[in-house]
Parts: C-alpha cells; sequence; structure tokens
C-alpha cells in the first residue's frame, strides 16, 4: 500500500502531501480501575529479531498463506488535503501548468467549490491492485477525472488528465527507483533472509501508547527501513515511509497502520496514516474493500491509453 505515496508523489503540487499515509489515535476513556489497570504495562518479552518476525508473520496470516498471495485489489479513500489549500494548489496549476482558458472544467470547478468549503478535508476514491512479480496499478478520481499509474514490473507511466496532461508519461528515473524498491506484496518481513535482507532488534519504543519492537532492516542492496512489531498483537502499527523532498530538503516519513482486519486469512490494515517529520497536518488512507488473489489481468498493468 506503500506505493500509493509514490503516486502521488507526482502531483503533490496539485493533491498536497497526499500519501499511504494514514484513525485519530483513540484516547483512552474509563473508570479509574481500569486506567491504573492500563498504567502496569506487562513489560515486553525478550525475544531475539527472528522470533519477533516469526510471530509477526504468523499475526499476519502465516507464511504459506502469504507465499500463496498472487494478485491484490485495494479500495477505499484517501486523504488529498484540505479543500483551502487544494484551491491554491489548483491556482499554481493555472499560472504553472495551463493557461486558464486550456484548465479542464472539472478542475476549474472544483476550485471554486473548494473555496466555499475553505478549510474541509477533500477525500478521493482510489483502487490499487497489484500483481506478481512487482506489477502494479493505480487509478485514482479527481475532479471528475482519472488519474492512472501502472508499472509492469520494469517500466512505468502515469497519465494525468487533471494537469491536462492528457497522453501518459514515463516514469522519471527516481520514481521508476522507488517502485522498484518498493518490494513485493507480501511486504520486507516474509521470507526476508532469501531476499538477503539482514534484520536487526534496535529497541523497545512506544508507538501510539503501546510499545513497540524497532527492527532495522537492512536490504541487499543496503537500504535500510525501519518496521515496529507491537509487542502484544505482533501486528506492523508503524512503518518507515519513503523519505519526500519538501520545501527543498527531504525529510522522513512515517505510516501507522491500524484497524488490522482478516481477510481470506490475511491480516490487513484498513486505516493508514501518513506522517511527515518536521509536518502537524497528516493524511489517512481508509480502506472499504479488499481482495485477495482476483483475477487481473497483465494488460492492466500495461501503458495506459487516454
Amino acid at each position: 500500500m506503500a506505493m500509493l505515496c509514490s503516486f502521488l508523489k507526482p502531483q503533490r503540487a496539485l493533491l498536497a502531501p497526499a500519501a499511504l499515509v494514514l484513525g485519530a489515535l483513540a484516547g483512552l476513556c474509563g473508570s479509574p480501575a481500569l486506567l491504573a489497570a492500563d498504567s502496569k504495562k506487562a513489560a515486553a518479552p525478550k525475544l531475539s529479531a527472528v522470533q519477533i518476525v516469526e510471530k509477526h508473520v504468523a499475526a499476519r496470516g502465516g507464511l504459506q498463506a502469504w507465499r500463496g498471495l498472487q494478485t491484490l485489489s485495494v479500495s477505499g479513500k484517501m486523504d488529498a488535503g484540505t479543500s483551502d489549500s487544494i484551491a491554491r494548489s489548483v491556482k499554481v496549476s493555472r499560472s504553472r501548468r495551463a493557461p486558464a482558458s486550456k484548465l479542464p472544467a472539472a478542475l476549474a470547478d472544483s476550485s471554486e467549490a473548494a473555496k466555499g468549503e475553505a478549510g474541509n478535508q477533500v477525500q478521493l476514491p482510489f483502487v490499487m491492485e497489484m500483481k506478481r512479480p512487482g506489477k502494479s496499478r493505480v487509478q485514482i478520481e479527481f475532479a471528475g477525472k482519472t488519474a492512472v499509474q501502472v508499472y509492469d514490473g520494469t517500466q512505468g507511466w502515469k497519465l494525468r488528465p487533471f494537469l491536462n496532461r492528457n497522453d501518459a508519461e514515463p516514469f522519471t528515473a527516481e520514481e521508476a527507483k522507488s517502485e522498484a524498491d518498493r518490494g513485493n506484496l507480501e511486504g520486507p518481513l516474509v521470507d526476508y533472509a532469501a531476499k538477503g535482507t539482514k534484520v536487526e532488534l534496535e529497541k523497545v519504543e512506544p508507538v501510539e501508547g503501546h510499545d513497540a519492537y524497532k527492527l532495522k532492516l537492512t536490504m541487499k542492496n543496503g537500504k535500510v527501513q525501519h518496521v515496529w512489531i507491537d509487542t502484544q498483537s505482533f501486528l506492523d502499527v508503524k512503518v518507515d515511509g519513503i523519505p519526500r523532498r519538501m520545501d527543498g530538503r527531504m525529510h522522513d516519513v512515517w505510516i501507522y497502520q491500524r484497524d488490522f482486519r482478516k481477510v481470506e486469512g490475511l491480516m490487513m490494515p484498513f486505516v493508514l496514516e501518513t506522517a511527515v517529520d518536521g509536518y502537524r497536518e497528516t493524511h489517512k488512507m481508509l480502506i472499504e474493500k479488499v481482495a485477495v488473489n482476483p483475477k487481473l489481468d497483465d494488460a492492466r498493468f500495461s501503458k495506459p491509453r487516454a
């Protein structure tokens, strides 16, 4: 699901820093006795990194279930920023990308509508499809237009009609590298040793009020990623996202994963919230439907047509 971040990155000027992104932190309210009991947290079990990963994979559905996952389809809604920020971005789009006379009518209308609802969070419908090996497709509806990004495992294209870019554009070198580094359907911890990944336990620290094992993953190519595993559920409640360049410098990104539900034996997060270091605003992705191993033709991952 992190690939949604890379999809929104090329159009961040218009859609704001919406990414994989993503419920508000639930506060604990109850009797003094309940609060007192909660304050006496059990110490995190002293486990090795290997043991933690084994328990994590089991909690997410088990090794064989993830190995059996060949295709995945996820749909829902994602934050794209507040309506007033989108209105400002549309204004920038007018001045930098297209003359006002050539701006799509639907996009211009969305700008005017946003002015009347300043401050409201705008949510965009999306569909994300993935298929082994390394294929992906993301489709987002915005301002009456359908934006598409596809990656066929080797090369990728993006179609952004809301920017008057009606022809499929190839990925930049940075985008292609980011997509290639994204990994497989199952994430970095399933079969990590076979992938040449080294996993180390750095420490135990709180994530949203609960202790979590902070694991350091060093990939075969030298790239480092951190994953936080809850000490009780052994679910991955926080992961490093792809760093973003904002205000002229790179910022760390974290994705918080919540509301895990079982879908055909696999535990999947239905709420993801992306936070960018140095920025207060976060963006959520709310999953509405997950389909495991749907039939996805390879043609869906080829160069899109306008």
